[in-house]
């Protein structure tokens, strides 16, 4: 079982999640966050003045099996590419183990397979 993190642009998240639904990627977990990236300059907008040192981003966790991971990967890949700086991370790592807490299972079969 791999844990996929992926931080991406928070404007290209909604585009990432439909494509992660439609292929299947059934469950997964997102939530706001914040960064500071390589970029630091001061912007204006409408009148104000902004720094771009924090970035609001979208930080996604799926886990999935190992045949899973590829399609995973290219699906966040191509859907949250735009080619500029800060289009994000992805980082993988190995989950030894996984439990359900309703059944009490444990190992990849608590993790649903795909339709």
């Amino acid at each position: 079982m791999k844990k996929i993190e992926a931080i991406i642009r928070k404007t290209r998240f909604e585009d990432v999640k439909e494509t992660l639904l439609q292929s299947d990627i059934d469950w997964f977990e997102y939530h706001n966050v914040h960064g500071i990236g390589q970029s630091r300059q001061e912007r204006i907008y409408r009148g104000v003045q902004y720094s771009t040192d924090v970035i609001e981003r979208v930080a996604l966790t799926i886990v999935c099996r190992d045949q899973f991971v590829e399609p995973t990967l290219k699906v966040i890949l191509n859907v949250a590419h735009t080619g500029e700086v800060g289009d994000g991370r992805i980082f993988v790592s190995d989950v030894i183990d996984t439990w359900s807490i309703r059944t009490g299972e444990n190992g990849d079969t608590v993790l649903r397979d795909k339709k």
